[in-house]
């Protein structure tokens, strides 16, 4: 038997989108525990590498929200982090490397395999600590359900249209995710700021 990670890797960005499409569920009140569970590995995994903040994101931390059944988490880490370090722990947890970005920024998953979505599906967007939008659309979200719906009905509209163009769907959504960040911003002043 080959390895699945490869037989991933291998495949086209076509292929990797049939394989995994945009699905929209109704609020599963397990993603808290899953997310939960995930939590503590991550504090086990990286304890001594300074973290500074691990947080439920995305829609599944929104409690009623129809959401991609995938739970999205933010790991904050102190700035200067050893990035290979950090790849190589997680990597023995069992998370996928995605991507690396500017800063240190890593996106890893699991959940993903050759034969589509396990039971369970989790994003980890590891940052330096730091004041991050995320944060702020989460908690507006939670705070005001009629917005929370206007994100549900935009969502179920674009999942028509863009089911094997995960790209696009995530462009789609990002004015109104933009929008009511800054709102939420302006609400919350600097809630998220790092502590010195």
């Amino acid at each position: 038997m080959g390895d699945p990670m490869k037989e991933l890797k291998d495949m086209s960005l076509e292929e990797l989108w049939k394989l995994f499409p945009i699905i929209l569920r109704e609020h599963n009140p397990s993603y808290e525990t899953w997310y939960e569970e995930e939590r503590d590995g991550l504090v086990s995994l990286l304890k001594p590498h300074g973290i500074c903040r691990i947080s439920h994101i995305g829609s599944t931390a929104v409690p009623g929200l129809v959401a991609k059944p995938i739970v999205d988490i933010l790991l904050e880490l102190q700035s200067g982090f050893d990035t290979a370090k950090v790849v190589a722990l997680l990597q023995s947890g069992g998370w996928i490397l995605m991507s690396s970005g500017p800063e240190d920024a890593l996106d890893l998953n699991k959940g993903y395999t050759p034969n589509g979505f396990a039971e369970k599906v989790f994003h980890l967007h590891v940052k330096h600590s730091g004041d991050w939008g995320e944060l702020y659309f989460r908690d507006y979200l939670c705070k005001y359900p009629d917005v929370a719906r206007k994100y549900e009905k935009l969502k179920l509209g674009l999942k028509e249209r863009f089911m094997h163009d995960r790209d696009a769907y995530t462009a789609a959504k990002s004015e109104f995710v933009q929008t009511y960040t800054e709102a939420a911003r302006k609400e919350f002043g600097e809630r998220y700021l790092p502590h010195v």
